[in-house]
């Protein structure tokens, strides 16, 4: 994997392998025998992203965010309601099913539960083996011997390949659909909470391989996942998502480091240290409330409700993704860790105008020790 944070500042000279556009999904809810449409899950509602070759791009928030629905936007597993979908500078946002099916072999997906992703019917090497059937490709000394040095890749047994899932572990279940998705060497890999359903102790093993497979392989990966630890691990940027909207994206030291948007430092404030003596001394950022919904998510920014630093433009005026100079961005009216001068200098929007500034903190959270 290349040096965390040096692909931020490199991606600028060259085109991204991935480029998301004010992408949105709407899922529309509807009432009645008529079906007649109500109102609409905005589950995303206008991100814009670019992923480059080689690096890993963390994509991080609550449960509900729409985290895993970017994800499968990205696969085109799920159809988008709006905005653009650019892969290797085609647009596949709309591609009819057809034409998609050889782009499958460039982009995978590695899915959330071992569990579930796995069908308990197959042996291993047919689940393995699938994309090589689905795809029609032939292999020089055949799928069964191809499906056998992918299962070593991943640090399975290449003999485990006539077994049943049902015999693995959580930690090998997961190897085998990390093995699926590497049959057809794909570009780019999105991966959804890949560890979290892991214990810890095989979390850092499947960490570590999914790190060293990129080496080997020059893969890109976009990695989903709410525990930032796991994210500052193995990202290289980070974007931060918060009821359908990014709020702040930024190379992994800045943000780990200096992080602007308050819901950012709510979230890292969350995040547990090994050293008792520094755990005690950190303020601990405690959110008041439950996330809003979707279906009705507040107006401007939808932070604000949370907010501890929330004035009244925050509940008028929708803060835009404003880009440093340094490269970071965030979408907040008082943004902290700001510049000498205020946000605003060396600032332009990233999709829009916006103005920026310092502010007292208001109501919204409670700190803690």
């Amino acid at each position: 994997m290349s040096e965390r944070g040096t692909l931020a500042g490199a991606g600028a000279a060259r085109d991204p392998l991935l480029s998301v556009q004010d992408l949105q999904k709407h899922f529309p809810v509807t009432k009645g025998l008529l079906k007649r449409q109500v109102g609409a899950v905005k589950a995303v509602d206008g991100i814009s992203f670019d992923v480059f070759k080689g690096e890993t791009f963390g994509l991080v928030g609550e449960s509900g965010c729409g985290k895993t629905t970017t994800g499968r936007l990205i696969t085109r597993l799920v159809e988008p309601t709006g905005g653009k979908i650019v892969f290797e500078g085609h647009d596949i946002t709309h591609m009819p099913q057809g034409r998609m099916r050889p782009l499958r072999r460039d982009v995978q997906m590695i899915f959330q539960d071992p569990y579930s992703s796995l069908n308990p019917r197959h042996t291993v090497g047919a689940i393995v083996g699938a994309p090589f059937r689905i795809q029609g490709i032939k292999t020089e000394q055949g799928t069964k011997k191809a499906v056998q040095e992918i299962l070593e890749m991943v640090g399975l047994n290449p003999e485990h390949y006539n077994r049943y899932p049902h015999e693995f572990s959580g930690g090998q279940r997961q190897r085998i659909g990390i093995a699926r998705t590497l049959a057809l060497k794909p570009k780019l890999i999105i991966a959804d909470e890949p560890v979290s359903a892991l214990d810890v102790s095989i979390q850092a093993q499947v960490v570590n391989l999914l790190e060293d497979l990129q080496n080997e392989l020059d893969l890109t990966y976009v990695v989903i996942a709410h525990d930032l630890s796991v994210v500052r691990h193995i990202s290289d940027r980070v974007a931060v998502m918060y009821l359908g909207k990014i709020v702040e994206l930024a190379d992994r030291k800045s943000l780990y480091e200096a992080p602007m948007h308050p819901y950012t430092n709510a979230l890292l404030s969350a995040v547990p240290i090994p050293d008792v003596k520094r755990r005690k001394e950190r303020d601990r950022i405690r959110l008041l409330g439950d996330a809003p919904s979707p279906l009705n998510p507040p107006p401007a920014c939808r932070f604000h409700t949370r907010c501890w630093k929330a004035q009244e433009v925050c509940s008028k005026v929708e803060p835009p993704l404003l880009a440093l100079a340094s490269g970071h961005q965030v979408a907040c009216h008082f943004p902290e860790n700001a510049p000498a001068g205020g946000a605003a200098t060396g600032a332009e929007p990233a999709d829009g105008n916006g103005t920026q500034g310092e502010a007292a903190p208001g109501e919204g959270a409670t700190t803690s020790s």
